[in-house]
């Protein structure tokens, strides 16, 4: 059973392709971020005794899932791309 796309569905897709390299840069920079952040904390934690990372290590965790979900969107452009060519 082949499902035709609806215009909007297409322009989406294909807004979604246009996309995709910045999907990628974005994923990377989060991924320097966050493990900068990260390297930061933690000499601020060895260095400093009062230091608290609960908080500032939430931070990180959350920038790094940014960092997956743009990486995530970048794989489903490219898939789009693909389906979208076969087409």
């Amino acid at each position: 059973m082949h499902m035709s796309m609806t215009d909007s569905e297409l322009h989406f897709a294909r807004r979604a392709i246009k996309r995709k390299k910045l999907f990628l840069a974005l994923s990377i920079t989060s991924v320097i971020a966050g493990s900068g952040l990260a390297l930061f904390y933690a000499w601020q934690f060895a260095t400093q005794p009062g230091f608290e990372p609960g908080v500032h290590f939430v931070l990180v965790i959350l920038i790094l899932l940014i960092a997956r979900q743009n990486l995530r969107q970048y794989y489903y452009a490219a898939i789009l791309e693909k389906l979208l060519r076969e087409k």
